[in-house]
């Protein structure tokens, strides 16, 4: 199902920007620090093209070519609405995700890398966003062979398999009982709160996405991450996502 249509003299609410400062391909963050994070320890030229409600993105170069790198918010709502306003109104191709996510499986360690190759959820946001009523969606085959290809060359190891984007966090929650609603044929390996809403809409506009995800914590261990780490310590994970997306 494609995009829902938008009313002709609608505006972006929460990008506030020339469409030619977005550059189109993104990389994008949950956390708008983590976007300030990567412009300046990434990038070439970083300029600050947009911060309204300080959801900062950044553009510049990478190794020669023009990137944005933004952050997304929490949660499948906040990312919806970046995703579609950077793929709608500027028109934008490319999105890899670079986030955290919780370990559901007991081979993943802190701070293993993992690229969702599809994202289930049991809520209804596909549903609301367009009338499709799928629970589960997969990422762009083109860009995730890409990243494969490239941790390859980079020796980066990653653990691929299906992610869960929950509709809060899910060591808030009652855990173990959303993990036994799951399908007993899809097999979870870790959670997270944003790939599903960025895989439904950049399908919706035939456009490419995908998620990469290190693990800040996880259901087998008591260690977690610290905030300052999850801030400024994901550079392997960010540096696959900056150089898969250019190529």
């Amino acid at each position: 199902m494609k995009a829902p249509k938008v009313l002709e003299h609608i505006k972006p609410a929460h990008i506030n920007c020339g469409s030619e400062d977005i550059a189109p391909i993104v990389v994008m963050p949950g956390d708008p620090l983590r976007a300030k994070y990567i412009a300046e320890n990434f990038l070439s030229e970083a300029k600050l093209v947009s911060d309204t409600r300080n959801m900062f993105a950044y553009t510049g170069t990478y190794k020669g070519v023009r990137l944005t790198v933004m952050g997304s918010g929490m949660g499948m709502p906040s990312m919806s609405i970046y995703a579609f306003e950077l793929f709608y109104f500027f028109g934008v191709e490319k999105i890899i995700r670079v986030g955290t996510c919780g370990g559901l499986d007991p081979k993943l360690n802190i701070p293993d890398i993992i690229l969702a190759d599809s994202s289930y959820n049991e809520g209804n946001f596909a549903y609301a966003y367009n009338g499709d009523p799928t629970h589960l969606v997969l990422p762009s085959k083109e860009l995730n062979k890409n990243i494969i290809a490239t941790s390859k060359e980079l020796g980066t190891h990653i653990t691929t398999g299906t992610v869960m984007t929950t509709e809060n966090f899910d060591f808030y929650s009652n855990h173990e009982a959303i993990l036994n609603r799951v399908p007993k044929n899809i097999k979870i390996i870790a959670g997270e709160m944003e790939a599903f809403a960025l895989f439904h809409i950049a399908d919706s506009f035939d456009k490419q996405a995908s998620c990469i995800l290190t693990v800040v914590d996880s259901k087998f261990s008591e260690t977690f991450m610290s905030q300052e780490d999850r801030e400024k310590s994901l550079n392997e994970s960010i540096t696959l996502a900056l150089e898969s997306i250019i190529k």
